[in-house]
């Protein structure tokens, strides 16, 4: 069964994302990080290949011809599955095709009401078919 880990109060949804690609690639494990919105999908693009300052995270588009070779995968194609290892969701909606990885990261903001709102009904729908739910909570304030 999958396994499901939320990480709630995100500051910074794509820096936190950023963040678990880093921590999925020092792992050696295989990323496909979902979100239907092109333009979101591009700001991260962006974001891995220059943060840190220092170096990037490899990556690329599900599409891309090195996408075989690439331990971190980027798509907005639901159907684009390449491997069943890790899947970050960015998107408002579940995946459909979630239950096929090993493990399931969802991230959710901490200053988006709306943002919370949907992943409150994301874990509801995970909750109540059984998945077990790994909850982070990423903030920091004091």
């Amino acid at each position: 069964m999958t396994e499901i880990t939320f990480y709630f109060n995100a500051p910074d949804k794509l820096g936190t994302a950023r963040v678990l690609a880093g921590k999925a690639l020092a792992s050696r494990r295989k990323l496909l990080i979902y979100a239907s919105d092109r333009r979101t999908l591009s700001a991260l693009d962006s974001l891995l290949w220059t943060t840190p300052g220092t170096g990037f995270v490899p990556h690329c588009m599900v599409t891309d011809g090195h996408a075989d070779q690439t331990p971190i995968l980027l798509t907005a194609d639901p159907e684009a599955m390449p491997h069943h290892e890790i899947l970050m969701n960015l998107d408002d909606q579940r995946p459909a095709l979630f239950s096929r990885f090993d493990r399931l990261i969802e991230i959710v903001s901490r200053d988006d009401a709306d943002d919370r709102l949907r992943a409150r009904e994301r874990f509801k729908f995970y909750r109540d078919r059984g998945y077990e739910i790994d909850r982070h909570d990423l903030d920091v304030r004091t």
